[in-house]
């Protein structure tokens, strides 16, 4: 049986580039596998053009549990004294870019038990500095959850709710509460599939290179036994 391994994503701002190019820098509303790999990749050391590494990294199944979804957000960086293509002068450029403020994910990985014993250790005492798309952008506690003998789709549907014990609370006496969106990988004929374009090959510069999958968007029911208690504490 496989493994899982649960991490948590959690920053006050996080940006997961899909179709960033020039002056326009997106996010998606969820953490990328690009994003994921190479966050993994820096916990371990692995180097930007070590493609059979990489590709190790891409090959486990990737799960997302959004537990607090983000406020899409965007600012403004100014860039002068930038040289023109013609290389007579220089100019300024204005570029835009988005990112989620206050969100927080569950994310799973599922695979090889020694693979994933290995990237629990890394994410706890990484190799290089780790940051959620921006170099600012850090997390805000630690990473490493929980590792179980256990399948990402059970993992993802019982594991608790990451949220504060004080938000918690006030969620668990709404019966109406709604459920937590999921992002899974799944085979191309899944009647839910929908395509992604964020499998990465390569991270090196000049040479950055991805790959498609599919992925199943759903929700699972946040349950009583899901929220924290009150003496819980973020760790």
């Amino acid at each position: 049986m496989n493994w899982t391994l649960a991490l948590c994503i959690d920053a006050p701002m996080q940006s997961w580039g899909q179709r960033s190019r020039g002056v326009l820098r997106d996010t998606a509303l969820e953490p990328t596998k690009s994003g994921i790999v190479g966050l993994l990749a820096a916990a371990t050391g692995v180097a930007r053009d070590d493609e059979e590494r990489i590709a190790e990294l891409a090959a486990l199944r990737f799960g997302v549990r959004v537990d607090r979804e983000g406020l899409l957000e965007r600012d403004y960086h100014t860039t002068q004294n930038v040289p023109t293509t013609s290389g007579g002068g220089h100019r300024t450029v204005v570029s835009e870019r988005y990112y989620l403020a206050d969100a927080l994910f569950l994310v799973l990985l599922e695979g090889p038990s020694d693979l994933l014993a290995r990237l629990a250790d890394a994410v706890t005492a990484p190799r290089w500095p780790l940051f959620f798309g921006r170099r600012a952008f850090v997390p805000t506690r630690p990473l490493f959850k929980t590792l179980a003998e256990q399948s990402l789709d059970d993992l993802i549907r019982a594991h608790k709710w990451l949220e504060h014990p004080d938000r918690a609370q006030t969620a668990a006496g709404d019966r109406q509460r709604p459920g937590l969106r999921t992002v899974i990988d799944c085979p191309p004929d899944d009647p839910r599939a929908e395509p992604r374009h964020d499998v990465p090959y390569s991270f090196a510069d000049g040479d950055r290179r991805y790959g498609p999958r599919t992925v199943a968007v759903d929700e699972v029911p946040l349950t009583d036994t899901m929220i924290p208690s009150e003496e819980t504490r973020c760790s």
